[in-house]
């Protein structure tokens, strides 16, 4: 009744006629005069809270500054005023985004004259510290606003308040579950892109205090606040190697492979357990607190420094790659898991790790799971990107999205581990035959995608793996002379003997042997091989009666051949020369020709292909320079050098990146569902070309523009053979040097930093010693004064001792101390 009959008092006015709001307003920004009494100020503040959502201009102009009195001189002291103010503050300060650009700047320019004053700043970290369950909530949720609309200048006081970190860490110790939560949520956007906080809240506590909720809360199984703790433990580790160290230094990471199931201290030839290996995925918030997890563990996993080949490293990407290649997990989060693997795999003995990979039971929904055979890590990557999940069990003819995904970022983590040549080298030394041996080398799975026959009529499920296999194919070889000769060599068995699954069920009988054929052609190479089933591909694309669809997968299988024989036969006269005999030009010059303007992706890639194929022809043959040359002149060097520029202009060559190779489908092209059929959401995607092949083709393509307007005998054979054999040796010595390089830049930094400390402590020495003289010369100074000052006093004295005795002559008085005095200086 009190508080009605003050506010009713306040509003009324003197003579009880109605008032405007503005009149109100002012009449209450009086009252909120630090002479008045609290209860007063009470009653004002919560009449303005009451008016602050209808008139947010009046009360910022006329009483925020009184606001802001209440707020440094009574919040701490009245838990109740304190509440109500900052809850004012925070309604006159709200910028969301979905209302007008008025009320927007408006909420901005309160927030501003707020902050204008570190003090105000700092008197609301203070009051986050206060045990008032009320005043420690509307101080959390008024630092939420302000540091939406303004958090560098937030930042920018929070590091120079008394009590900010301390209040920070206490509020992540509160067992109450509502300001735990708001808290988390302060802190995750406090600590966004400002490292100086991260590392103050890191060493006051802050892992400790946030493993510990998501301890208490279950884990990754628990709720919302275990996702935003994980996020503020990302948030403190990204982009900060200061306290990725001091994380790694901690006895902490060990509990994030325990989040998810994986012993930390597995031995490397042990299996992980099933219940890492088969989970339960169906909750949405487990799933999400996965992917934070396995965040943080990619964070600290490339943040090793020195210690490369560490346990703790070890345990970190051993478990990225049993996620991404033996487990349940959903898509997403195996895709991350692969990303997160380190660009250099030397630390990870990836064709050494034996896995063993799960596949579901059919019309099971997930429930029951087969176990398959161990295989080595390597193999297990090669059929994840030939086949995809679960060897597309799941997927079925479509390609969804993240399906595609995760197929790219296994490609990615094959093309790093194959970087040494020789790695690549002794896997493409696998595909050769033995020289003592009367049969073939076995069709590994990589081979017998590439080589497998395209069907007819062809679906997305058949091309991909020969697509797939090309580009894997092509990290095998590009940039390697070694690895190319090798290729050369290769004589696959014939597709009919290399069929077959690549897993086997673990409990599962071997297929039965196929019959042998009667008659076995001979066997080819398979550089023939792919050129004939090039030709063949291009015939099949040449048909007028093809379907939209299939034409686009017959398109997307072209593409796979021609980007792999481009980067084969580049610099490799040898294998230009075994292309050439096998039917090449004419296959070539055909696409070349074509009138249609819906498609530049194949005449582009044939152009380019018959380019290099007349650059690098310099090994004697049927068909030599002079022979294609006049072919280029009759096709025109402006329309081929056009064809090949054209090639960057198409949107799907054009949308490959570093970490952007998987497009999304069109949805014209995308069948209609069946009549009364659930309408399913169209994630379909697909892969065209990948960035080494993008990368190789922007560095080379002015080259082959520049080599088809060349006179053909403008290079001798061996001239030609010798520049690239130099070329080769050349790029083998860049590579060496560069690594050197690398090492002695790093023992550079090393000495650098020791010759930076050294010149800094020679400055000091240099400043100490002109320090110490000056202050010599000073002290010299001083004692000369001294001496000086003791000579004037004794001539002063013996004057004195003079003057006494003429007073004594004289019969003057003497006192007794001047007399005592001049006794003693007489004795």
């Amino acid at each position: 009744m009190e508080f009605l009959s003050q506010t009713y008092i306040a509003l009324r006015g003197p003579t009880g006629a109605p008032q405007s709001p503005a009149d109100t307003i002012s009449r209450l920004a009086d009252r909120l005069s630090p002479s008045t009494l609290i209860a007063d100020r009470r009653a004002a503040v919560l009449s303005l809270k009451g008016l602050a959502r209808d008139h947010k201009a009046d009360i910022g102009e006329r009483a925020l500054p009184g606001l802001l009195d209440v707020l440094q001189n009574d919040a701490e002291i009245d838990a109740d005023i304190g509440k109500a103010v900052l809850e004012t503050l925070n309604v006159l300060c709200e910028a969301e985004d979905g209302a007008s650009a008025a009320a927007r700047e408006l909420g901005f320019k309160h927030t501003d004259q707020v902050l204008a004053d570190e003090k105000a700043a700092h008197k609301i970290f203070a009051l986050v510290g206060e045990q008032s369950f009320y005043l420690r909530f509307a101080a959390l949720q008024y630092l939420a606003t302000v540091l939406q609309n303004r958090r560098q200048v937030v930042q920018g006081h929070f590091l120079k308040a008394p009590a900010g970190p301390t209040s920070f860490i206490v509020i992540l110790d509160d067992k109450r579950e509502i300001i735990r939560n708001e808290g988390l949520y302060v802190v995750k956007s406090l600590i966004s892109q400002s490292p100086e906080i991260q590392k103050i809240l890191a060493f006051e506590g802050a892992f400790e205090k946030l493993f510990n909720i998501v301890l208490g809360e279950g884990g990754i199984d628990g709720g919302l606040a275990v996702q935003e703790a994980l996020a503020c433990v990302d948030g403190l580790l990204r982009f900060n190697q200061s306290n990725q160290s001091y994380l790694r230094a901690s006895s902490l990471p060990p509990l994030l492979l325990s989040l998810l199931g994986y012993p930390p201290d597995l031995p490397h030839d042990a299996a992980p357990p099933q219940q890492f290996a088969l989970q339960l995925w169906d909750d949405k918030q487990k799933r999400a607190n996965a992917a934070l997890v396995v965040s943080i563990i990619g964070i600290l996993a490339k943040s090793t420094g020195p210690n490369a080949h560490d346990a703790l490293t070890f345990a970190f990407n051993r478990c990225l790659v049993e996620i991404g290649l033996a487990s349940n997990m959903p898509t997403t989060i195996k895709t991350q898991a692969l990303r997160l693997l380190p660009t250099n795999l030397s630390i990870l003995p990836l064709a050494h790790m034996v896995l063993t990979p799960y596949i579901p039971v059919p019309d099971t929904n997930g429930e029951e799971w087969d176990w398959l055979e161990p295989a080595s890590g390597l193999d297990a990557l090669v059929e994840l990107v030939l086949h995809g999940e679960y060897n597309g069990i799941l997927e079925g003819e479509r390609r969804t999205k993240d399906g595609m995904e995760l197929r790219a970022a296994a490609m990615g983590v094959f093309q790093n581990f194959v970087q040494k040549d020789e790695i690549r080298e002794a896997i493409v030394q696998a595909m050769v035959p033995p020289a003592d041996a009367s049969e073939p080398a076995p069709v590994t799975p990589l081979l017998y995608a590439l080589t497998a026959p395209p069907a007819q009529p062809l679906t997305s499920a058949a091309v991909a793996p020969t697509h797939l296999a090309a580009f894997l194919f092509a990290h095998l070889l590009r940039g390697s002379p070694r690895a190319k000769a090798l290729a050369l060599s290769i004589v696959p068995r014939p597709s009919s003997q290399g069929a077959g699954s690549f897993f086997v069920p673990a409990d599962g009988a071997p297929a039965a042997p196929e019959p042998e054929a009667e008659e076995a052609d001979e066997p080819q190479s398979l550089l023939s091989i792919l050129s004939e089933h090039l030709s063949l591909a291009l015939l099949a694309r040449a048909r007028a009666d093809t379907p939209e669809r299939e034409a686009r997968e017959w398109d997307r299988l072209l593409v796979g051949y021609l980007t792999l024989l481009a980067q084969w036969l580049w610099e490799d006269p040898g294998a230009v020369r075994g292309f050439l005999e096998a039917g090449a030009i004419s296959m070539l010059v055909e696409p070349i020709n074509q009138t249609a303007d819906t498609d530049v992706a194949i005449p582009g890639l044939c152009a380019f292909l018959l380019g290099v194929c007349y650059e690098f022809n310099r090994e004697p043959g049927e068909i030599t320079r002079s022979t294609i040359y006049p072919i280029l002149t009759r096709l025109g060097l402006d329309m081929l050098a056009g064809r090949i520029t054209h090639l960057r202009d198409d949107d799907r060559f054009k949308a490959v990146g570093p970490d952007t190779v998987v497009l999304p489908y069109p949805g014209v092209l995308a069948p209609h569902p069946a009549a009364g059929a659930p309408k399913q959401e169209t994630d379909e995607a697909e892969v065209w070309f990948d960035w080494a092949f993008v990368d190789f083709w922007k560095s080379n393509y002015h080259t082959i523009e520049k080599a088809i307007a060349t006179d053909p005998n403008s290079l001798s054979a061996s001239a030609g053979q010798d520049t690239a054999m130099m070329v080769a040796s050349l790029r083998d010595v860049i590579r060496n040097q560069a690594s050197e390089i690398e090492a002695l830049q790093a023992q550079l930094k090393s000495l650098s930093a020791t010759a930076q400390e050294r010149e800094t402590l020679h400055e000091q020495i240099a400043s100490l010693s002109t320090e110490l003289q000056e202050a010599q010369e000073k002290s010299r100074e001083v004692e000369k004064e001294q001496e000086d000052l003791l000579v004037l006093l004794d001539e002063l004295n013996v004057k004195r001792r003079r003057d006494k005795a003429r007073m004594r002559e004289a019969g003057l008085d003497v006192s007794e101390d001047e007399g005592d005095e001049g006794d003693e200086d007489e004795e």
